[in-house]
C-alpha cells in the first residue's frame, strides 16, 4: 500500500485480511471436523478472544471499521461485541457443551467459563483491558479527526494518563493471574 493510499481503503484491505483469517480457521476446522462443528468452534474461539484476552482484538475486527466507515463509537461496537459473545457461549453451554471438547483453546474456555473462582476474574480483567483500550483508541480517533481540539489543554491528558496506567496494571494482574491458574502451559506460552 502506498502513503497515498486512502485511509478507508486501508481498513477495508485489513479487515479483509482478518476476515480472511477467521474464514480460513473455519475452513481448516470444517475439513477437520465437519461444517456445523467448523462454525461453531470457530465462533467459540472468536468469542474467547472477546471474552478472556485485556485488548480488543477479535472485536477490532468490527470496531475500527465501524468507526472509520461510519463513525460508529468502537466503545458502542465493543458493548455489541461482548453482547454476541455472551449470547454465543450461553447458547453453546445450554444447548451443545460438546462442542468445547474440539480444540485445546476451547477446552481452556469451557475451563473459564464453568469455574467462577477464580477464573472469571480473567473474564472481568479482560473486560476492564478491552473497554479502557477502547475508549481510549475512541479518544485517539477523536484528536487524529481533530474532533477534540482541547484534548492536550485540559486536564482530559492527565485523566488518560492514568487511564493507561490503570491500562498496565489490569495487563500486568492478568498476566500474574494466568500464571497463578497455570493456564500459560495449556496456552502453550
Amino acid at each position: 500500500m502506498s502513503a497515498t493510499s486512502h485511509p478507508q481503503r486501508q481498513v477495508l484491505i485489513k479487515f479483509a485480511l482478518l476476515l480472511a483469517l477467521l474464514v480460513g480457521y473455519f475452513v481448516y476446522l470444517w475439513i477437520r471436523f465437519d461444517a456445523a462443528t467448523g462454525a461453531v468452534t470457530a465462533a467459540l474461539t472468536w468469542s474467547f478472544f472477546v471474552l478472556c484476552t485485556p485488548v480488543a482484538d477479535a472485536g477490532f475486527l468490527l470496531d475500527f471499521p465501524l468507526r472509520l466507515l461510519f463513525g460508529i463509537r468502537m466503545v458502542v461496537s465493543e458493548v455489541v461485541v461482548w453482547v454476541l459473545a455472551g449470547a454465543i457461549n450461553a447458547f453453546a453451554l445450554l444447548l451443545a457443551p460438546a462442542y468445547y471438547d474440539t480444540t485445546i483453546l476451547t477446552r481452556l474456555f469451557h475451563q473459564i467459563l464453568v469455574t467462577p473462582w477464580p477464573y472469571w476474574a480473567v473474564v472481568l480483567l479482560s473486560g476492564a483491558g478491552t473497554f479502557l483500550s477502547v475508549k481510549f483508541g475512541d479518544e485517539l480517533m477523536d484528536v487524529l479527526h481533530h474532533r477534540d481540539r482541547d484534548f492536550f489543554h485540559s486536564n482530559h491528558f492527565k485523566h488518560d494518563l492514568i487511564l493507561i496506567a490503570f491500562f498496565v496494571l489490569i495487563v500486568f494482574g492478568y498476566y500474574e493471574l494466568i500464571a497463578s491458574l497455570g493456564l500459560e502451559e495449556v496456552l502453550g506460552a
